[in-house]
């Protein structure tokens, strides 16, 4: 698989071309790895959801290096969206504005909204740039990851999902580590569809104190927010301390030589017993974040059946968090 230095300006350079020829480009961003391609060349989008088997309909967020570069794609660039990209870009962020005729059709699934975004991370930014230069007004990039599975956080989750084909930009492993936000601005009112690491508070402070509505039946169809997704090979469950700890009481021990029955993610039990395949949350969201995908690969790779996690605390920090677990558990 061509596996590029992302800092290196003339392996950007190369991946930039690439983009700007149609074909696809993983490359980082501060929240996950993106699958790319131009989002103004539907046939060249078509190879994103070949790629992952993601439904069409199923719309892509398109990232840009600049509010310029997005109000490229929007029919109308609320107020809403003004505010809070002047907040939070770059950043992990994605507004969805009103879609301009003719622009980006497959990337937005069909629907006349479209997700926009610009990167914090440098890598991706830079990339952005540098096909923009090309010609690329925006890049088409939902998570570089088979349709629905655990969401890849380096260059070397990307690398096992998908053939050696693919170009794969490598910048690090992802600083934040669960998508952006998505913040509907179509209509009268701002709705969350999605939390990310930004709290409600934080948005809503950038809105003016403006509360964000809940998602509804009229909100448009966004990326991530399907009932079941981020989800491993094994069945997750989620359960508070007390439930956790008392299924795990009733295991008893391994078979010598066998294969452990579940695997554990907790935040507060603390240690486990040795032949239970067992990580330690971290105590922050912040850091959960950061952590979570990886953890959730690495608990997957023990060839367990089930991983048990501990729900996360209810304060609006672990938003992001839990919404990421109660969808993978979803999913079993």
């Amino acid at each position: 698989m061509p596996l590029l230095d992302g800092h290196d300006d003339a392996a950007r350079q190369r991946a930039a071309a690439h983009l700007a020829a149609g074909e696809l480009v993983a490359f980082p961003t501060e929240t996950v790895y993106g699958l790319g391609a131009r989002a103004d060349d539907d046939a060249a989008v078509a190879k994103i959801f070949a790629a992952k088997g993601r439904p069409a309909d199923h719309p892509l967020i398109v990232h840009v290096p600049d509010v310029a570069a997005a109000r490229h794609f929007a029919a109308r660039w609320p107020e809403r969206a003004q505010r809070l990209a002047e907040d939070f870009w770059p950043g992990p962020l994605t507004v969805i504005v009103p879609r301009a005729p003719g622009r980006a059709d497959a990337a937005a699934g069909g629907q006349d909204s479209i997700g926009l975004r610009c990167p914090a991370h440098p890598v991706a930014h830079a990339l952005l740039q540098q096909a923009a230069a090309l010609g690329v007004p925006g890049v088409a990039g939902p998570s570089a990851n088979r349709f629905g599975r655990v969401s890849p956080t380096t260059a070397a989750h990307v690398q096992g999902e998908f053939p050696p084909e693919l170009w794969v930009l490598d910048g690090g492993a992802c600083p934040v580590g669960i998508e952006s936000a998505i913040v509907d601005c179509t209509r009268d009112r701002a709705v969350l569809l999605r939390p990310g690491t930004l709290t409600r508070e934080r948005i809503e402070a950038a809105l003016g104190g403006e509360p964000l509505a809940a998602r509804d039946r009229d909100a448009p169809r966004a990326a991530g927010t399907l009932e079941a997704h981020y989800a491993p090979r094994a069945k997750v469950r989620l359960m508070d301390a007390g439930a956790l700890r008392a299924a795990l009481s009733v295991l008893g021990p391994v078979a010598t030589g066998g294969r452990a029955p579940v695997a554990v993610y907790s935040r507060t039990l603390g240690a486990l017993p040795a032949d239970i395949p067992a990580r330690q949350m971290p105590p922050d969201a912040e850091s959960a974040a950061r952590a979570l995908f990886g953890t959730l690969r690495e608990l997957d790779a023990c060839g367990t059946p089930l991983i048990w996690i501990e729900t996360p605390p209810p304060d609006t920090a672990w938003d992001g968090v839990r919404d990421r677990l109660q969808r993978a558990a979803a999913a079993a």
